[in-house]
């Protein structure tokens, strides 16, 4: 009986290991090392559970070499039928609580791969009807990690994660993509100025400015892709330093065939196991494409930023949806919370990447003793690029609207459309035009007009929107369309007559 105030007796059960003699709950399935593990590592506060599809990973991974031990005879019926079943019940969900183990760790993974391995080895012992810590009947290195080391189980299992895990983010990906051409559509005909170095440039519509944006992020969908499936070659069979010591010959290609099948995934073994049991190298070109689409994703909030900014003081061509107040202080304030967000995301994303550059460089002869950050820092960029993707799509492209007499005011007083009128009336007088346009505030057609050096319906050819958001040649009567590819394959040009007054 506990005296009031008092933290009630816990039950417990008493495991042994190299250090000597540990009380573990009697209801947890993790064993003394993950015990240990817990109170060496209390770093991130972030579980390995935090992370499903590696829990997932590691239970296929476990799964796929006890069949390979059970085909070789190295293990029985009954432990080989009670290990796949705790493994298939933890690959679907179950005692994923009980993966408690930080994910930043030394030991190279060690803490996982034994948390791992205790908790399928204690929920094997009570399929065969045995209770947990009774290890003489079913052990967690003698049986679970039979023919294993953490060297080859882990990284595979963070391969085999990634693997699970990506699929998310490009999903997200043609998601994005798929609403900024949406957007696109919606405003292609719509007219505006670009800009370049903060400057006013050329005409282009709101719709080429969207469908930019959607390309620039569909570029690295088939990139991050095809990055990931570097991640199908595996040293699992390895063990310690990649010599499969301790492993039958047939070991290694039958854990790989059994993976494969459980996962639908066409793993291969290296080719080299030491090296691939120390090399990192998928993991930094993997982590570098995240970067690479973190910039281009932080790039593009950074200009819906500046386009939607004021709404008296800023530019104020677009209107990004109002989701919360955006001042404490100042009524009436909408902050572009959205695209700020998704900045903080990338910065992430960017900062991780660093740190697995770091970690790869830091392996040091047959292991890389920092694979537990790199795993880390990857899935972490993935799971929160992922939902900063669908969050920028949802709750902000989709409901943009654009300010259509700010865009038309722009233009009007621009005097960047004079670009267009230059193969026309030649680079000196255009710039004459745009330096008193710029000196006076006058639009550049009614000088080129009061000049006369363009009648109406040519200037308004020349300055039409087909014009001047796309690839035309100038004639002496308006404009011609750009040549066809078949026009190109075939030869077929007609070559333009040529103005005395501008041949010079």
């Amino acid at each position: 009986m506990t005296s009031p105030g008092s933290t009630p007796d816990i039950a417990t059960r008493t495991e042994h290991d190299l250090l000597g003699d540990r009380e573990v709950p009697a209801d947890a399935y993790y064993g003394v090392q993950t015990l240990r593990a817990q109170e060496n590592f209390h770093i991130t506060d972030v579980p390995v559970s935090h992370f499903p599809r590696l829990i997932e990973a590691l239970a296929q991974v476990k799964r796929a070499t006890a069949r390979a031990n059970h085909q070789l005879g190295a293990l029985d019926d009954e432990r080989a039928a009670a290990i796949e079943q705790a493994c298939e019940e933890i690959a679907a969900g179950d005692l994923h609580e009980n993966f408690v183990v930080d994910v930043i760790q030394g030991g190279a993974g060690t803490s996982t791969n034994m948390n791992a391995n205790e908790v399928i080895a204690n929920r094997a012992l009570e399929i065969i009807g045995r209770s947990k810590g009774e290890y003489q009947h079913l052990h967690p290195n003698n049986h679970v990690n039979l023919s294993q080391s953490t060297n080859d189980v882990y990284p595979t299992a963070l391969r085999l994660g990634i693997l699970l895990t990506f699929p998310a983010l490009v999903e997200s990906m043609d998601h994005l993509i798929t609403t900024l051409r949406a957007k696109g559509e919606q405003y292609s005909e719509v007219l505006k100025m670009g800009r370049t170095q903060m400057q006013d440039a050329v005409p282009m519509t709101v719709g080429q400015e969207f469908n930019a944006w959607a390309t620039t992020i569909e570029e690295d969908v088939e990139r991050l892709t095809r990055t990931a499936s570097a991640f199908q070659e595996i040293n699992l069979g390895a063990t310690a330093i990649g010599t499969g010591i301790t492993t039958d010959p047939c070991y290694a290609q039958l854990a790989i065939r059994e993976l494969s099948e459980l996962t639908g995934i066409d793993f291969v073994v290296s080719v080299d196991l030491v090296e691939a049991t120390s090399d990192t190298g998928a993991f930094v070109t993997f982590s570098g494409i995240l970067r690479r689409i973190a910039v281009k994703i932080s790039k593009i909030c950074n200009d819906l930023r500046l386009l939607s900014s004021g709404p008296r003081a800023g530019f104020h061509e677009l209107n990004l949806p109002s989701v919360q107040p955006g001042s404490s202080i100042m009524p009436g304030k909408v902050n572009p919370v959205i695209p700020e967000v998704v900045n903080q995301v990338a910065f992430e994303v960017i900062g991780n990447d660093l740190t697995v550059a770091f970690a790869a460089e830091g392996g040091q002869l047959q292991l890389n003793a920092f694979e537990p950050v790199i795993g880390f820092n990857i899935l972490e960029s993935t799971r929160i690029m992922t939902r900063a993707m669908n969050t920028l799509a949802d709750r902000c492209i989709a409901g943009i609207t654009v300010n259509e007499d700010v865009l038309e005011d722009n233009l009007r007083r621009s005097i960047g459309v004079v670009t267009a009128l230059v193969p026309v009336i030649g680079y000196g007088p255009a710039t004459d035009v745009a330096a008193t346009a710029l000196e006076t505030g006058r639009p550049v057609a009614d000088l080129v007009l009061e000049r006369g050096l363009l009648d109406e319906a040519r200037l308004q050819s020349l300055l039409s929107p087909a014009s001047m958001t796309a690839p035309h040649r100038p004639t002496p009567t308006g404009t011609m369309p750009a040549l066809s590819e078949e026009q190109l394959d075939s030869g077929e040009i007609t070559r333009l007559p040529v103005d005395p007054d501008q041949a010079s």
